[in-house]
């Protein structure tokens, strides 16, 4: 049993324009970090399949799927889909590898043929709602895993955490109304998406923090507001929004997390898995946009995946 490394070349293709910031080089600067950390040697290494319109179609509209279809350039230009996202010619395949990349890893671990497994792929997907892509993110990865995960293995309680610094405004919208899920987010507040962090429902655990936040304030949110509602909850499976953008060093937000926060909130979702889920867990990549600082990141994060 090990941790299932899953990525495609595909993804890298995916392009919004010179100087943006969520670029191919993003999962470069990851595998090489995990290369020269000697921890790639213990992955099990997959290519990412393409998802089916029929996983797309379980938490979007059908309409807006056929949307995306349909704006895919067949030259060089870019097809805006708001100022900060955008279509090149390969972006569609890529989004199609990405969220392909979640259900292989659900049905991995739900195999029990890895203990777990990180997603190296892009676009990102948690600001993608039902019917709306944005925020660098055209299908919801994590949302498409997780609806995979109760359609096709049958379970009754998945939860998703997201430490992404911004709020996965597009996985709450997916799954607010549904109890099976539950939502536990920490992110910077007011800042993008700017949308309501009140969180409604129980299953729906929003803790917004103000700019400036520390390691020890997230740690102390993560204790106070995630652990004791999880270990209840006694989740079959979780997935996670792995967003690095909160580190010391990202630019695009201002919490000051290091690795040792990253290590650290990992074994505490990792320690619920265990005790819940038989360990189950299928990490995604969200954001993390300065290089060095998301490479050492991710290796901390699957140093702990690894054990």
């Amino acid at each position: 049993m090990t941790t299932a490394f899953i990525s495609h070349p595909d993804c890298a293709r995916h392009e919004m324009g010179a100087g943006h910031p969520e670029c191919p080089a993003r999962l470069t600067a990851i595998s090489d970090q995990l290369i020269a950390s000697g921890l790639d040697v213990f992955l099990r290494h997959y290519q990412a399949p393409l998802a089916t319109r029929l996983q797309l179609s379980r938490v979007h509209d059908e309409e807006f799927i056929e949307s995306i279809f349909q704006l895919v350039p067949n030259d060089d230009t870019l097809v805006r889909i708001d100022p900060d996202t955008a279509m090149n010619a390969h972006t569609l395949t890529a989004a199609l590898r990405a969220a392909g990349a979640v259900v292989q890893a659900v049905d991995l671990v739900m195999g029990a043929e890895v203990s777990n497994a990180f997603c190296n792929v892009r676009p990102p997907g948690h600001h993608a709602e039902h019917n709306r892509a944005m925020g660098f993110c055209f299908f919801n990865n994590v949302a498409i895993g997780v609806a995979h995960a109760l359609e096709t293995w049958g379970l009754q309680r998945v939860a998703i955490v997201d430490f992404d610094v911004h709020h996965g405004n597009g996985t709450e919208d997916i799954f607010k109304d549904q109890p099976r899920v539950m939502l536990c987010s920490t992110f910077q507040h007011p800042f993008y998406p700017y949308s309501d962090a009140s969180g409604n429902n129980d299953h729906i655990i929003n803790v917004p923090l103000p700019s400036g936040t520390t390691g020890h304030e997230f740690r102390c949110a993560v204790q106070s507001h995630w652990l004791q509602p999880l270990a209840k909850f006694k989740p079959q499976l979780i997935l996670i929004s792995a967003g690095f953008d909160g580190h010391e060093e990202d630019a695009l937000a201002n919490f000051h997390l290091t690795e040792n926060d990253y290590t650290w909130v990992t074994k505490e979702i990792k320690t619920i898995a265990e005790e819940h889920a038989n360990g189950r867990i299928v990490s995604v990549l969200e954001g993390g946009y300065n290089l060095s600082a998301l490479g050492r990141s991710v290796a901390a994060h699957i140093k702990v995946l690894l054990g």
